[in-house]
């Protein structure tokens, strides 16, 4: 399905990107990839068109971009099964999917996949350009800030614990991703199966254990602070409550 040319509005924003980023474009109707590759590039930004599913996953593993947007119907590969596979290597790339699909099904299965935003075609080039500063400063901001729980400041990025800014505690990379987005999405119930497929990519039972392996070790690392909990919501999922 294509997108209507003509109802991709190009419009100037005030503000301008490091040209270092890089944004991997997956697209492959020909004319509306180059229309948006060409857009971004006028906004700062480093854009890897690729023309097919196949080629995008190629130069994700030889650009290492900052943001991946793709379309969802592609030859050879498509975009759901594109990001399945990548997530398999990084669980916090931003993902932005386009499609012409509206389906609610399919926009479940979008987020599901670790997708971070969903644009359905047409789209206004301003809109695209805004998701897209968002999760790159979202993203950036998560990465090097100091995140407080309770007594506890959590550095994801150094993969550290420090409770009252004296003692510090080590975590695992799991440990550190799984509290991430514990942390995200703290005083809210966090869907067991979406971050069993981030981070596990699979929901198995096997997984399901694992991941409740890393939550009492979760738990034991936070326990200093009472008002820090990590809740077991039965059949949905866990909770950080702070």
């Amino acid at each position: 399905m294509q997108c209507p040319l003509s109802r991709i509005r190009i419009l100037k924003l005030p503000y301008h990107m490091d040209n270092l980023t890089k944004i991997l474009l997956a697209e492959d109707e020909p004319a509306l990839g180059q229309i948006v590759k060409e857009s971004l590039e006028t906004k700062g930004f480093t854009v890897f068109l690729c023309p097919d599913g196949a080629v995008a996953l190629e130069t994700y593993y030889k650009e290492k971009p900052q943001l991946l947007i793709l379309d969802v119907m592609m030859p050879k590969k498509d975009g759901f099964t594109l990001a399945r596979e990548i997530r398999m290597q990084d669980a916090d790339i931003p993902i932005i999917f386009l499609t012409a699909k509206s389906q609610t099904q399919d926009v479940v299965e979008g987020f599901t996949l670790g997708g971070n935003d969903y644009l359905k075609k047409p789209f206004s080039m301003e809109e695209l350009i805004v998701r897209i500063k968002n999760l790159l400063q979202t993203n950036q901001h998560n990465e090097a800030s100091e995140m407080a729980i309770g007594d506890y400041q959590f550095l994801f990025k150094q993969q550290t614990l420090q409770y009252n800014k004296e003692e510090v505690v080590a975590l695992t990379h799991r440990e550190a991703h799984l509290l991430y987005h514990l942390y995200n999405n703290k005083n809210q119930v966090l869907d067991r199966s979406i971050i069993l497929k981030k981070l596990w990519k699979d929901d198995d039972f096997f997984s399901g254990r694992s991941m409740d392996v890393f939550i009492t070790k979760l738990r034991k690392k936070l326990k200093k602070d009472e008002s820090v909990q990590i809740i077991n919501v039965r059949g949905y999922g866990y909770k950080l409550v702070c």
